[in-house]
């Protein structure tokens, strides 16, 4: 919440999506023959000091940077019914798909939270593109449901009621344009489940808020990554479930490295150095750049 990146000056480029919607992008460019996709986490864009930083520590090493904004996450109310989702990999896809027009060599990917479920997701259930070459992911809720309900105890209370406001303001500000998005009784919604339960699910074509949850949630995928993949998931994340912590599933992986360190929080990693780089940054520049 209090950390600013200064420096970091994007070029925006708006893409259309195949059901005539469009996604935002953010770029850092200089024409390098590698960049880095980064993905942000729920109600994040890629304003948020984590992807700020994130982005300039790759900038830095000469990789040109791809940062993307979620349906509805980029400031504009997007035009069809659907948002976005934990398992939307039709859209990160298309976003690949358009890096890939540019002509690099060598593609890295890095998610955070909800973006880093995405982003496993779409590596454990598709063929990856061979300009893929490694992916990071942090503070990742690889099984949804159990962490919908960590996040929704009392303790997260201020978390919790944060990130379900703003999803209930975009439901009301696009029910302006689609007319058929109910929000009658929207205000009585307290809790994320809910918010799934009523809108996420069936707009996204799924029965209810445990059938998105199950047929999202990245630990299901995991066995079929084949590209390399770190995941950093800190032993005091107060939103992840003992479920998001797959030590078993992971210690013999022959493509995913998982690490548990006992602090950085949700998507925090504050370290204070001189040259200001947080510990996610330094780890996701190690891992990827180390042969």
């Amino acid at each position: 919440m209090l950390r600013r990146v200064s420096g970091v000056a994007y070029d925006r480029e708006r893409i259309r999506t195949p059901d005539d919607d469009f996604l935002d992008l953010d770029w850092l460019r200089q024409g390098a023959k590698r960049v880095v996709v980064i993905s942000h986490g729920l109600e994040g864009n890629t304003s948020r000091a984590y992807i700020r930083g994130m982005a300039q520590a790759f900038y830095n090493e000469n990789f040109d940077v791809l940062t993307w904004n979620f349906r509805g996450c980029s400031g504009e109310v997007n035009k069809q019914l659907r948002f976005y989702h934990s398992g939307a990999t039709d859209d990160f896809d298309c976003v690949l798909q358009h890096a890939i027009t540019k002509g690099y060599e060598e593609i890295i990917l890095v998610g955070f939270s909800l973006g880093g479920n995405m982003m496993l997701k779409y590596l454990g259930e598709k063929d990856p593109r061979p300009q893929i070459k490694k992916a990071v992911a942090f503070s990742v809720p690889m099984e949804l449901h159990s962490s919908c309900l960590k996040i929704s105890k009392p303790s997260n209370w201020v978390y919790s009621n944060r990130f379900l406001n703003s999803l209930k303001a975009k439901v009301i500000a696009k029910s302006h344009i689609r007319q058929e998005l109910d929000i009658k009784d929207i205000q009585k919604i307290k809790t994320l489940i809910d918010f799934d339960d009523r809108y996420t699910a069936p707009l996204h074509g799924y029965s209810n808020a445990v059938d998105y949850y199950q047929r999202c949630s990245s630990v299901n995928f995991l066995k079929s990554i084949k590209t390399p993949t770190l995941i950093v998931n800190a032993k005091n994340d107060p939103f992840l479930s003992p479920a998001c912590y797959p030590h078993q599933l992971l210690n013999e992986h022959a493509w995913v490295r998982f690490e548990v360190p006992g602090f950085g929080g949700h998507v925090g990693f504050a370290q204070f150095t001189k040259n200001g780089l947080y510990w996610s940054e330094e780890r996701a520049l190690s891992f990827t750049m180390t042969n």
